[in-house]
């Protein structure tokens, strides 16, 4: 009973339902989403209220997303800002770009909120150059084989005290394959040996169960240079 998929959805609707309140806005979200063809990868609503949380709790006025997809994780990061706060979110599909600005100006963050389109490895060098940052919360959530090259460009993009969240790095326990042919484990693998390595960051993983399947969640907490 506790390997069933069915039992952890309905586990999550649970928690969802006494600890995350119906939200037309956020359900909106989903709902044009989904109309526009989107792909169902969006986090969970109980994961959402993880995001707002941990910015809420790092008190965060500038906050970098890497993947924006229809823009539901984008609406529970720019919510958890105080007045004044800003949310950069990096998208490189023009479909879900243009969706995701229709669903920020209709939860009214279009202001708070900024798409950039393109490949994140192309518009994190242009943010570095802008001098953008440093960011209090990065959250990474693309294509998994860059996530290495997004983690060197988050911490370009940080301070001491800034959080780097990662989401994906489980991958149904396809994690443990070293000799994986799949170049989305490769690259979470090489994030692991990238932090492991990194003496600017403190960090741990949680393997999650739920209505998106088995995977997990990295955070990482930017250092003092020694």
């Amino acid at each position: 009973m506790s390997h069933d998929p069915e039992l952890w959805s309905e586990v999550d609707r649970y928690i969802a339902e006494r600890l995350v309140p119906a939200d037309p806005v956020l359900e909106g979200v989903l709902e044009a989403s989904a109309a526009a063809g989107l792909p169902p990868i969006h986090v969970a609503p109980n994961q959402g209220k993880l995001l707002w949380l941990l910015a809420r709790l790092q008190g965060a006025r500038l906050i970098l997303e890497v993947g924006t997809l229809g823009g539901y994780s984008t609406v529970w990061l720019a919510r958890a800002l105080p007045p004044g706060g800003r949310l950069i979110t990096l998208e490189a599909d023009p479909r879900h770009a243009e969706v995701a600005r229709a669903n920020l100006e209709r939860a009214g963050l279009a202001g708070v909120v900024e798409v950039r389109l393109g490949r994140a490895l192309d518009t994190l060098p242009r943010l570095a150059d802008e001098g953008a940052g440093p960011f209090d919360l990065v959250f990474l959530d693309a294509d998994k084989p860059s996530t290495p090259e997004y983690l060197r460009w988050a911490l370009e993009l940080t301070r001491p005290g800034s959080l780097i969240v990662a989401d994906n790095v489980v991958r149904a326990g396809a994690v443990l394959e070293g000799s994986s042919r799949d170049p989305n484990v490769q690259g979470i693998r090489r994030f692991y040996e990238q932090v492991a390595a990194e003496p600017r960051l403190s960090a741990t993983a949680i393997q999650t169960v739920g209505s998106k399947g088995y995977d997990g969640l990295a955070i990482a907490l930017v250092l003092p240079e020694a």
